[in-house]
Formats: structure tokens, sequence, C-alpha cells
């Protein structure tokens, strides 16, 4: 049992890329914890899952942002002439109200802030709002980079961007307020994508990888990852384009959702801490 949470522990961590130089990948990594465990440094909390309840998702729908509110899913999907903002039922995964982008943008993330609706464009460096009922857009805002996941925590739109940056942004002016770096034992951790601002902490995609980590938005570090690993059984292996991401929170009910690109299925989970 032991040696199968070191390996869980190992794995993980190479995923991210963490604790060893790119050149050399998972077999140094491996190397240098047979000698001694005092080479990898304070390994992060690990949480697996239960599956509380699955919901029906569009098949169709390339997930780049999802958030819950007020009973429903709004969704941004991308690919250039798929993207769309949307709004779904969570029992039934009806689509009750959509827009299209234009086919030059690729929808990204998104984040509901004051009775509007934010949503970035990958590589356009142009973000939308739009009002909340009427899905009317109502203005649109600039950034640098590429854009990736976004959240908000009440004060700030919060942006990632592939990197292992995370953006505060103001939404009243859209200026950049602050940056952190996400590390893990001193490692930058990059590829992160979907963004969800969850009790103080910030919940992330990491692309391509089933594994969400949680980020200490003080500091960049990485407070802990979570194990999605088989979450959804019949995905082909070489689906390698329909990857987790997705992550939504209720937070009057204390519910996580989580969903992938294309998936069919959006869950409820309940994470459940492991111990080494």
């Amino acid at each position: 049992m032991k040696r199968a949470r070191l390996f869980f522990m190992l794995a993980a961590l190479c995923a991210l890329g963490i604790g060893f130089p790119e050149s050399h990948g998972t077999l140094l990594i491996l190397d240098r914890a047979a000698k001694g465990p005092g080479l990898i440094q304070s390994p992060p909390p690990v949480w697996t899952y239960t599956v509380v309840a699955a919901f029906p998702h569009d098949p169709s729908a390339y997930t780049q942002g999802l958030v819950f509110h007020d009973g429903a899913f709004f969704e941004s999907t991308g690919l250039n002439g798929q993207s769309s903002l949307r709004q779904a039922d969570l029992r039934t995964g009806k689509v009750l109200k959509s827009i299209p982008l234009s086919k030059r943008y690729f929808g990204e993330g998104l984040a509901i802030f004051q009775n509007r609706i934010f949503q970035l464009t990958w590589l356009n460096h142009i973000g939308f709002v739009y009002d909340l009922d009427t899905f009317r857009r109502v203005a649109e805002f600039s950034y640098e980079g590429e854009g990736w996941g976004l959240t908000q925590d009440g004060r700030s739109l919060i942006l990632s961007d592939g990197t292992d940056k995370v953006r505060f942004i103001n939404p009243a002016g859209f200026k950049t307020e602050r940056v952190i770096s996400v590390s893990l034992n001193g490692r930058r951790v990059t590829n992160i994508n979907e963004l969800e601002y969850i009790q103080g902490e910030i919940y992330a995609n990491v692309w391509q990888q089933d594994i969400l980590i949680r980020i200490d938005p003080a500091t960049g570090t990485v407070l802990g990852l979570i194990n999605l690993t088989g979450l959804l059984p019949e995905k082909s292996a070489d689906e390698t384009d329909n990857v987790l991401n997705g992550i939504a929170y209720d937070e009057k009910n204390d519910r996580l959702f989580v969903t992938g690109k294309r998936w069919p299925k959006l869950f409820e989970i309940r994470l459940i801490k492991r111990s080494w």
C-alpha cells in the first residue's frame, strides 16, 4: 500500500514536471526517491474523489470555462467556428441559452461577477463582458498574453495564461493588480488552465492531466493535488484532445462539479484526503 501511494505521488509530480530537470524525466525522480526520502521535500497533500452524481453534458461542447450560478451552469466553449457562451440546465444538460462567437475567436475562461459575465479568448488578447440575464455584450477588455482560465474572488478577476503566472485584474478598469507564480516545492507549475475560486483557494486544471491543483492565492504555492484519474472510464486513450477541463462550485450547497472537453457527463464529486 505504501509503495502504491508513493507511486501516485511521484506520478503526480512527474505529470506536473516537478522535482526533476525536464531533460531527465520520470526515471531520475524515481531514482532520487529510491536513494532517500529527503530528496523529495514535503510532498503536498493528495485528495482522491467519490462521485456523488453524474449529469448529462453536451458531448459537442469543447469546454473551456464553467461556472455554477443560481442553479444553472454557464459555459464557455472553444474552437474557432464553434465557440459560444451558453447556459445549461443542471439536471438535463439542455442548453437554455446560447450565443456564438465570431469564427475569429476561440472562446476560453469564464467568470461571473456583479451580474456580468466575463469571457476570455485564446489568442486575440480580447475579453468580452455580457449582461448576465440577456447575454447582450456590453463591453470588451484587453490583456497581454494568451487567455486560458478565469475566475473571481469577489474583488478581482483571476486569469491564467498557460504559464506558471496567474494575474489578478481589476474588473472595473481591467488593469493587472498583482501576479503570482505557481510553484510546487520550488519548481514552476505550467499549463495552468481552467480556474475556480473555492473557499479561499484557487482550484486549477492542469492541461492534459487528470489532476487538479489547489493554489494559495497569496503566494502561488500549490497546497495540494486532486487525483481525478478514471473519472470518465469510457474516455478513449487516444482522445488526447478531450481532456479533463471545467471546474464549478456551488457555494450555497458546498458542491463541486467537474467535466471535460466534449465529455458526455458532468460530475458532482466529493473529495477524500489520502493519508500516506
